[in-house]
């Protein structure tokens, strides 16, 4: 039994990783689940068996790219000081935020928006919002703990990683022939760190 479940997670996991490759260089339009099916190395009706239709299959590889920079095991240890935990997550969110799959997945759900306007609605769910909500619970931790004065969780978590992007997300997302190197962002998320803790300061 152990071992039919780890072959079917095995298929569904091959199915990912070909859906997101394809809508990443392809787009969403010119990505059928035919194509997927053989390029992942399954049938069709495998692909079905997982996948109800092909905008389940888009949610899933935008949630499966999510959870691969492990934003959400983040945990507010008690020997943690909240700047340690932030600048962890700012640095993860925004490794995953300029990855070459995140910047095509928003430019598809711009591109495509008129012939698929649920791209969009499906990307903000399993992303933007899904990100939002969770790093609001990290931000209620804090303040239960008595870590930060933070009476409004989800303001704080949409502030917090609206300022994370900085410049960085800007000169990668406009593919601008200087960008932010590695020291420049760590000063400018180290800064806005300190800015945001001083803000929600008990």
């Amino acid at each position: 039994m152990v071992n039919v479940r780890s072959k079917s997670e095995s298929k569904r996991k091959q199915i990912l990783e070909a859906a997101t490759v394809l809508f990443t260089e392809q787009g969403y339009s010119s990505t059928s689940m035919d194509l997927i099916a053989k390029n992942a190395g399954v049938s069709k009706q495998t692909v079905y068996s997982h996948f109800g239709n092909k905008d389940e299959l888009f949610a899933a590889s935008i949630k499966q790219k999510c959870d691969s920079y492990h934003m959400t095991e983040i945990s507010v240890a008690d020997a943690s000081e909240p700047d340690e935990i932030l600048f962890v997550l700012a640095k993860r969110f925004l490794a995953m935020l300029t990855s070459k799959e995140a910047i095509a997945i928003h430019k598809i759900c711009a591109y495509e928006s008129k012939s698929y306007p649920q791209l969009s609605e499906l990307f903000y769910q399993e992303g933007p919002e899904r990100i939002a909500n969770e790093v609001a619970q990290l931000m209620a931790n804090f303040h239960t703990k008595k870590q930060l004065n933070i009476p409004e969780p989800k303001f704080a978590a949409l502030q917090f990683l609206n300022m994370a992007k900085g410049e960085c997300w800007m000169r990668v997302e406009f593919n601008t022939k200087k960008q932010i190197s590695e020291d420049e962002i760590n000063l400018y998320l180290k800064s806005s760190i300190a800015m945001f803790i001083k803000g929600y300061s008990i």
